[in-house]
């Protein structure tokens, strides 16, 4: 081993797909290609032949990748992996004819999952959210984005993204907290939406903003949901504490919401199932990316597709995210949105894997990170695989071999 090694590692005999944005190949294809890695971010990353030294001179420790891929690390943009509870029977009461008011009468729908969640300390939910993010490292995520949106009051809204700090201290991966407590009226302010906006603009935003729990600000702007104007007055708010924003926008119907978050200049607009061209465009204009979500497609079997087509003419970033949540996508595999995603909604597979990685990365405001390239921060997923378009094709089969996360690298597989 080297004594003055001018980098921590290198990694050779692998293929790259880089992700680089305009690159001749749709995945930025390396063959035959190295990657140096130093203090956390990537230093060489092309052909092995182009090295500027023997392997020997080079780096402390020389890893092979035996032929595999290599990737950036996947990035799950958009999920709500901290709550209490399941909503397992409201699943079963569906499937048996029940319909959302019944089970809401019962007791059922996100009430409920806002019961348990107020109920649960930090540790216990800690715990029940463990499971979902070992799942989702096992398959080459390194980063996570996590809201709240379960507690509905500052207390447990609070409580929610110190959890979510929390998991990136006990887990090798970097969470982008998110504060959503627009997700829903809570209980005992029902009948009263702007009330409570007015509580969360003057208390519970102001309190997650001074504690710096959380990176972006969210809200659900739907019939069920929340107005425009009532969306556009916590945006309002998040802008006077500094915070970006992104918005769920456009799934159950037009309100207008994907035109209002990119006015704001918002990192992103979710689900967008109703989105027409006047949004795409304001999309397109003020750099907001969409983010594309077929679990919730799929649980809810909804019909009406993203308008993909204008999204890739007006040249719109597309991620690709699991929404990991109780209700409506209980969904734990990032790789299986790149299936559903080619398969639901016609992406091409450079398009799904450009989805959890360079696009995600947009939808996430981040970018040192996405693509391999110089001076990127140095998340990495190894691969056995012959080629990129494995990852959208297989379903059900985790090839992952190795992760690195900031340089370190880990096991695929977590344990305990």
């Amino acid at each position: 081993m080297p004594t003055a090694a001018l980098w921590d590692s290198l990694w050779i005999d692998l293929s790259l797909a880089t992700m680089v944005d305009g690159a001749a190949d749709a995945y930025g294809a390396v063959p035959d290609a190295a990657v140096g890695v130093k203090d956390g971010k990537i230093v060489f990353a092309g052909p092995r032949a182009a090295l500027p030294g023997p392997m020997e001179s080079l780096a402390a420790h020389v890893h092979s990748g035996g032929g595999g891929w290599m990737t950036p690390g996947l990035i799950d943009a958009h999920t709500h992996l901290v709550y209490g509870g399941n909503r397992a029977r409201e699943f079963e009461m569906r499937l048996q004819g029940a319909s959302y008011e019944e089970i809401a009468r019962a007791g059922g729908g996100i009430v409920s999952t806002v019961a348990a969640t107020r109920a649960a300390d930090e540790d216990a939910l800690l715990a029940v959210a463990l499971p979902r993010l070992d799942s989702l490292l096992a398959e080459g995520v390194t980063t996570v984005e996590i809201k709240s949106g379960y507690g509905l009051d500052t207390a447990s809204e609070m409580k929610m993204l110190r959890v979510a700090r929390r998991l990136a201290e006990v887990r090798p991966v970097d969470v982008r907290a998110t504060f959503l407590g627009a997700h829903a009226v809570p209980p005992e302010r029902r009948g009263d939406p702007d009330g409570y906006i007015d509580q969360l603009c003057a208390e519970t935003l102001p309190a997650v903003a001074q504690a710096g729990l959380a990176d972006a600000v969210d809200a659900f702007c739907e019939g069920i949901g929340f107005s425009i104007d009532q969306t556009r007055r916590v945006f309002e708010a998040a802008r006077a504490h500094g915070l970006p924003v992104k918005l769920h926008a456009e799934q159950l119907s037009n309100l207008g919401g994907a035109k209002l978050v990119a006015a704001f200049g918002g990192l992103s607009a979710d689900h967008i199932e109703h989105l027409d061209e006047e949004g795409v465009v304001a999309m397109a204009r003020a750099g907001t990316a969409a983010v594309l979500l077929p679990g919730a497609f799929y649980a809810l079997r909804e019909t009406k597709l993203p308008p993909i087509d204008l999204l890739r003419r007006h040249g719109v970033p597309m991620a690709l995210s699991t929404d990991n949540n109780p209700g409506t996508s209980p969904v734990c595999s990032l790789l299986l949105m790149l299936s559903m995603g080619c398969t639901f909604f016609r992406l091409t597979p450079a398009e799904a894997l450009a989805g959890v990685t360079r696009c995600a990365a947009r939808a996430l405001g981040l970018s040192d990170r996405g693509v391999i390239a110089p001076g990127m921060r140095a998340d990495l997923v190894l691969w056995g695989i012959d080629h990129p378009a494995e990852l959208s094709y297989a379903i059900g089969l985790n090839p992952c071999r190795a992760v690195v996360n900031a340089g370190i690298v880990r096991a695929p597989r977590i344990l305990s």
